[in-house]
């Protein structure tokens, strides 16, 4: 049996150690992985633990992030609880595979540490490997900071294993912002943290050799149709309740409260920001400053759930603001962010239809600032007196050169 971990109640970990420390919390059978940056001391720390007697489970090093999740795969398929750790052209790697996971109805749990994607080669955080793999049929959740990337770690496995749900779960942090930041964070111990997640369940194990199955069929026309469609059912009906209800009792245990739409002064704002990672508590911070010193009301809203997307939750927040700006950290390549166009469409079919500008930022690790938060706020509050863009559709903040706007 392992060795356990005692806690402080205040614990000083970076976001890296949140979630390696919550993967062993969860007494994971498996992790298959292979290292890279900034996403490595997760899988470290777990060899770590590993070596000196914390674990029971399994550590594979493997020889690419293609082979990982081929591995996390495998072991999933023959009936153990599952996870691994990646980022950037890591993920790119693995996405094969995440397809192949989420078809086959595992519940992996996959700590995503956000990167940017080469060329040019850049080690920094941004979201373009979070954007990649939107469409993947993963369930996925976002972390703020240090606290929410252990929290939300925790809460993957219960969500992904629930046997109505039976998904495969990403959890997101902000590549060195979150990942390397060392911050308060209150863990569990180590029996609360397994019992809140519980014993895993095998269903249709492979290696229950009573009841033989078999994995990667092939379906063609005849079934294949029906399988994604299945699928995308689920994730749209039988996800959502089941996210509310792992998050409600997470607050019933810790007392911390998740949405999976969180919102910062919305209740009289006039015109909101739209955003994800780290760069939604600068902006409740600049909206509350903006509010005392300009007298705007701003507010913020935060998908905590990406996917599936959370339509009607974004429809409510923002169902009474005049103009909305969405913050996408990632190149949208000749169209308009992911952010933009997912809020564009869950408000298209509100009576009240905001003035919606999209912002592109922070590529690459560069600094998001309080003076651009306030400049977006500002040509947020000009259009929604105006009824209309004052602005381009879509501009790039703090791109160095000449100004760069399109559409």
């Amino acid at each position: 049996m392992a060795e356990k971990m005692e806690f402080n109640e205040v614990e000083v970990w970076d976001g890296n150690m949140a979630a390696s420390q919550a993967l062993r919390q969860a007494q994971v059978d498996v992790v298959a992985a292979y290292p890279i940056t900034p996403s490595t001391p997760i899988v470290q720390n777990y060899g770590s633990f590993l070596a000196n007697g914390y674990i029971d489970g399994e550590f594979v090093m493997v020889e690419s992030e293609h082979a990982a999740m081929s591995g996390c795969v495998g072991a999933a398929a023959a009936g153990g609880r599952v996870a691994t750790a990646t980022s950037s052209q890591g993920f790119a790697l693995m996405a094969e595979v995440l397809y192949q996971a989420s078809g086959m109805r595992l519940p992996i749990v996959l700590c995503v540490v956000n990167r940017a994607l080469a060329a040019p080669l850049n080690v920094n955080g941004d979201h373009s490997d979070m954007y990649l793999g939107r469409d993947s049929g993963w369930i996925q959740l976002d972390a703020f900071n240090s606290q929410q990337a252990y929290d939300l770690t925790l809460m993957a496995f219960k969500i992904g294993e629930d046997l109505d749900v039976r998904l495969p779960v990403m959890v997101h942090q902000d590549g060195f912002i979150t990942s390397h930041t060392a911050e308060n964070v209150h863990p569990l111990s180590d029996d609360e943290a397994y019992a809140f997640i519980g014993d895993y369940v095998p269903k249709n194990a492979m290696l229950d050799l009573a009841k033989p199955v078999t994995y990667g069929v092939q379906t063609e026309e005849d079934w294949h149709f029906e399988h994604k469609a299945r699928q995308h059912h689920d994730l749209m009906v039988n996800v959502f309740g089941k996210v509310q209800e792992v998050f409600d009792a997470f607050e019933k245990k810790t007392g911390r409260k998740y949405n999976m739409v969180e919102e910062y002064m919305m209740e009289d704002a006039d015109v909101a920001i739209v955003a994800l990672g780290t760069t939604v508590e600068t902006a409740e911070m600049v909206a509350k400053k903006m509010r005392e010193e300009e007298g705007i009301k701003v507010g913020v809203v935060a998908p905590r759930l990406i996917r599936p997307w959370p339509h009607e939750q974004i429809r409510k927040a923002l169902a009474n603001v005049k103009a909305v700006a969405c913050l996408d950290r990632s190149s949208p390549n000749g169209a308009l962010g992911m952010l933009y166009n997912e809020v564009a469409g869950s408000l298209y079919q509100n009576e009240n239809k905001p003035v919606i500008s999209n912002y592109v930022y922070g590529l690459g690790g560069r600094d998001f600032t309080i003076d651009h938060a306030k400049e977006i706020i500002r040509e947020l509050d000009a259009n929604a007196k105006a009824g209309k863009l004052t602005t381009p559709l879509q501009q790039f903040v703090g791109l160095r050169g000449p100004k760069l706007s399109f559409y």
